[in-house]
């Protein structure tokens, strides 16, 4: 069975291609034009397992801002559509994730309910040229389109960079158990019958 989406998203702001492999080794391929969220995206690829494949371009002019934001939509469209019917997945996953300073923890549940909670204090704004509000707007965008709750604590962090990147890896490790399937689980895992 492959598990794969695909997006394709063109607006007046930006134009992206995205596919989302769940069974992968870990490749990533690409450029979203944001040279930041390319590292980030790499790191949560390789920790994920997943191959994931994006061409992105937007209006840098104005700022870095709709190219991460609609990244974010298509990374969760395109999980909701490699997830298909959920049969047999584990559903929920965490995963506590340390660099260096920064320690991150990031628990999910592929719950059909969209839901964020991003607790989070950053010590800087910006990370070179890349805001790091964003990060909140990535994954805010990301649970939305995907359909997933999902909680992220940063527990310890004085480099922003640090804690950034922790969050990216903690959130592929914890969507990659979350993802898995369990041989024991006979349809979906919901006493609902459904997710």
């Amino acid at each position: 069975m492959l598990r794969r989406g695909e997006i394709v998203r063109k607006t007046s702001e930006t134009d992206i291609t995205l596919s989302l492999s769940l069974d992968g080794q870990g490749e990533w391929r690409g450029n979203t034009s944001v040279p930041f969220l390319n590292h980030l995206l790499a790191a949560f690829t390789r920790h994920g397992l997943f191959n994931l494949e994006v061409q992105a371009t937007g209006d840098l002019e104005v700022d870095d801002h709709h190219t991460v934001e609609d990244v974010g939509i298509c990374l969760g469209k395109a999980l909701r559509e490699a997830l298909g019917d959920k049969r047999g997945i584990v559903r929920f996953g965490s995963a506590l994730v340390p660099m260096d300073d920064a320690l991150a923890m990031v628990a999910v549940d592929l719950s059909g309910r969209a839901y964020l909670s991003y607790n989070v204090n950053l010590p800087t704004a910006m990370v070179g040229t890349f805001a790091t509000e964003l990060v909140e707007e990535f994954w805010q965008k990301f649970t939305e389109q995907a359909g997933i709750t999902m909680h992220i604590r940063l527990l310890e962090g004085r480099n922003t960079h640090h804690i950034i990147e922790a969050i990216f890896k903690a959130a592929g490790r914890a969507l990659r158990v979350a993802c898995e399937f369990d041989a024991r689980v006979p349809g979906v895992p919901s006493t609902k019958g459904q997710l």
